[in-house]
């Protein structure tokens, strides 16, 4: 069986506003277990000067070991018209890559998602329609709307994340699988889960391997080769 020798790398995912301080202590507790930590609030993710940030922060997801992404009431930076933010893409890719993930979601995202639900809409066009008819039509309006001290969103896409995260698109709940999100109210719980599902550093690196043995053995299966 193959063997990996090198340290694990671990990318974490999140918007930086406002949370500045809970991502130092994630950087330092996963560098304290012996991870090497990918975060850009750090300046730590592998920086290509020839490609946008977007295409460096997605080619880290893609060679990353472990996901840790933090779903948070803000949205991200880097968002263009018509696209999605960049934390949103980097998830949606490590989805892609079927990448060993691991994610947690602020209470706040969960309730407002339950709320649309029993107000009738379920899913993002409906969302949208719903605050059309409350009187966000436009960028503008929008804009005002972000303005505002009491807004608990700034985007209320980060509702869309959270389906992602937890493959809300298979409808058969058993094929939903790297699924699990953990709601998070304060900083606390956060630390609380990046030690329990991070200290165990020799079992997830044990782990890997055995996903990466076994899909050397599918690969030379297919090719009609044999494993060393």
């Amino acid at each position: 069986m193959a063997k990996m020798q090198k340290q694990l790398t671990i990318m974490v995912s999140s918007t930086v506003y406002g949370i500045e301080e809970l991502l130092d202590q994630v950087y330092a507790l996963l560098g304290g277990f012996g991870y090497e930590v990918w975060m850009s609030h750090k300046g730590t993710v592998p920086i290509y000067p020839n490609r946008t940030a977007l295409e460096s922060c997605l080619t880290a997801v893609e060679k990353c070991d472990l996901f840790l992404s933090i779903i948070t009431t803000r949205y991200g930076s880097g968002v263009i018209d018509g696209q999605l933010s960049i934390t949103h893409q980097e998830l949606l890719k490590s989805i892609e890559l079927k990448r060993a993930r691991w994610i947690l979601a602020h209470d706040h995202v969960i309730f407002a998602r339950t709320l649309f639900k029993k107000l009738g809409a379920s899913n993002p066009e409906g969302r949208e329609e719903m605050l059309k008819k409350l009187g966000y039509v436009d960028a503008d309006a929008l804009k005002e709307l972000r303005k505002r001290e009491e807004l608990v969103f700034d985007d209320i896409r980060v509702i869309d994340m959270y389906e992602a995260a937890i493959r809300h698109d298979l409808k058969v709940y058993q094929d939903r699988k790297g699924n699990w999100v953990q709601k998070y109210e304060a900083p606390d719980d956060v630390n609380l889960f990046a030690t329990a599902q991070f200290s165990r550093y020799r079992e997830i690196e044990q782990f890997l391997n055995e996903q990466f043995a076994n899909k050397e053995e599918v690969q030379a299966k297919a090719t009609g080769g044999t494993t060393s």
